[in-house]
């Protein structure tokens, strides 16, 4: 349990990390809001590190990063009546209008608004900071069963929730997962927590699969980057083999296009595919080939009233995701965090999550 905070700490500095441009990360000090978080790290972080942009959103000002935190509440507006200052919180990034058509038919995370204001990407500022502030009704609360670090997962937990509804998994459905990294493990456990009975896994890192197979992964095929010789269609049909059958639903969690080629042909005739993995704005992927399959092609963004589940799914232990924080590190070795994310060693068979921690009385 985290210990409930005084406001006294609203002295500390309130230390950001922030964007300046590709390659230009930066920790710096910040005026002071309202929370105290963990926050996590995430592939989105680093193609922004990276390159100065992912998809379609591109840096345009110095921001700070992060989407993906958990917090303790340290004050309220008047008109909050759900929480109250020591409350543990899961944060939901996105803030949307709530009032554009798209909002009001009940598909806020398509809002104009929260595309320029979701928190962490371009050109709205995040949550890799000790303090700022949210809509209380984007913050949810966590159980006493649920740890702080736990929270911090809770955003790409409900991003996969999101996927495997917008694909709309049933009992019974055998699924493909194109990646191993965390977002990939835990799409493997919301497909199996929905009633997949078969699901396949997918990795270049052996060490990776390991670990997926380790959480309950049927079946795992490593992508020998080596046998050059191998095009996705012949590795799609050796995950058909292993498998037993063709999977009726992809969830490709990577974003390369290589992989979501293999998707393609692995993904049975009639079969659906949700792109969850941000990568390049075009990728050369067999379009034609989908459409002979009839494969439903079903893009996913963000998340929409998924919370509440991610926090069921973890309270009642149907999902474990303790296993994939792998390391922490202070906030004061956020650059040291992102280099390790970046380039783990060879060796290292132990990076997958990385957490930012701004409090060490922390579970």
């Amino acid at each position: 349990m985290a210990t409930p905070l005084s406001m006294d700490l609203f002295s500390e500095e309130n230390l950001a990390v922030v964007l300046y441009g590709q390659n230009d990360l930066r920790l710096e000090r910040w005026p002071l809001p309202d929370k105290l978080e963990n926050d996590g790290i995430c592939g989105t972080d680093l193609h922004l590190w990276r390159q100065a942009q992912v998809a379609d959103f591109r840096l345009q000002r110095p921001f700070c990063l992060g989407h993906e935190p958990s917090a303790i509440v340290m004050k309220c507006g008047s008109n909050v009546h759900h929480l109250k200052p020591g409350d543990r919180v899961a944060v939901e990034p996105a803030i949307p209008c709530l009032k554009c058509d798209r909002c009001r038919s009940g598909r806020y995370n398509l809002c104009p608004t929260s595309n320029k204001q979701s928190h962490g990407l371009p050109n709205s500022d995040g949550s890799l900071r000790r303090y700022y502030t949210h809509r209380a009704d984007f913050c949810f609360k966590l159980p006493d069963s649920i740890s702080l670090e736990e929270g911090a997962l809770i955003e790409a937990l409900a991003v996969v929730i999101h996927a495997c509804r917008r694909v709309k998994i049933q009992p019974g459905d055998s699924v493909l997962v194109c990646g191993a990294g965390p977002v990939g493990v835990m799409a493997m456990l919301v497909a199996k927590a929905f009633g997949s009975n078969r699901v396949c896994v997918t990795d270049i890192k052996q060490t990776r699969l390991d670990l997926a197979k380790k959480m309950g992964a049927d079946h795992c095929y490593w992508i020998d980057l080596s046998q050059k010789d191998l095009n996705a269609e012949d590795r799609a049909a050796h995950i058909v083999e292993m498998m037993g059958r063709p999977p009726d639903i992809t969830l490709e969690c990577t974003g390369v296009a290589s992989s979501q080629s293999l998707a393609i042909h692995a993904t049975e005739h009639g079969g659906r595919i949700a792109i969850v993995g941000l990568g390049q704005p075009s990728n050369g992927i067999p379009l034609s080939t989908m459409t002979m399959k009839e494969i439903d092609l079903i893009g996913v963004c963000r998340i929409k009233d998924d919370y509440p589940l991610a926090i069921e799914l973890l309270e009642s232990g149907k999902i474990n995701v303790k296993p994939l924080i792998t390391q922490r590190f202070a906030i004061e070795q956020a650059l040291e965090a992102f280099r390790l994310l970046a380039s783990p060693p060879d060796n290292d068979q132990s990076v997958v999550k990385v957490l930012i921690q701004y409090n060490n009385d922390d579970d």
